[in-house]
């Protein structure tokens, strides 16, 4: 696996276990990871805003931005001008968007799921794929921001990130920004 990747899902795992506060889709951390998208933090779902905010992480990490100057053969790359073309958005289905405008590769659910992939699922929510899937058929495992303990994700019953295997036929698609 390449240092982007295996960064990213540090990140993330980190995070596992992270809850929302008394009052639902918020909470101190809830507000932080909003906060890496273009929306004002308030109760609303936080799916795709814990997604920005591991990019965010992610590009702050000079190791990885090393990385990306010689795969993108931008040689000074800083962390302002990476952090400009990072998605902000709020919604799973807007990461697609931005993801086709910016060049990456969006694959259909009938693709397997790569480490490092961001996964949109067809309920409009996404998570990161911690490991790489074997068989279409198998399993995508993932950790997911506004989910809960029982798989499930909306804005009544998400309280937190969690480590989740998923049903591929939930998948819609899976957005590969690094190579493997």
């Amino acid at each position: 696996m390449n240092p982007a990747i295996d960064k990213l899902i540090t990140i993330a795992s980190a995070e596992v276990g992270t809850r929302e506060g008394p009052v639902n889709n918020t909470g101190a951390r809830i507000v932080d990871y909003q906060g890496a998208t273009w929306l004002q933090p308030g109760a609303w779902p936080w799916c795709a805003a814990f997604t920005a905010w591991i990019m965010r992480e992610l590009l702050e990490d000079d190791e990885t931005r090393d990385f990306l100057k010689t795969y993108f053969n931008r040689p000074s790359l800083s962390f302002a001008q990476a952090d400009k073309v990072r998605c902000r958005d709020a919604s799973a289905f807007g990461w697609e968007k931005w993801a086709r405008a910016n060049g990456m590769q969006v694959l259909d659910e009938h693709q397997l799921a790569r480490a490092g992939d961001f996964v949109v699922f067809d309920f409009s929510h996404i998570g990161v794929v911690i490991e790489n899937q074997r068989k279409l058929s198998d399993k995508v495992r993932t950790i997911e921001g506004n989910t809960n303990g029982k798989g499930e994700r909306d804005s009544d019953s998400g309280d937190g990130v969690w480590e989740k295997l998923r049903t591929p036929s939930l998948t819609k698609s899976y957005i590969r920004i690094f190579p493997h």
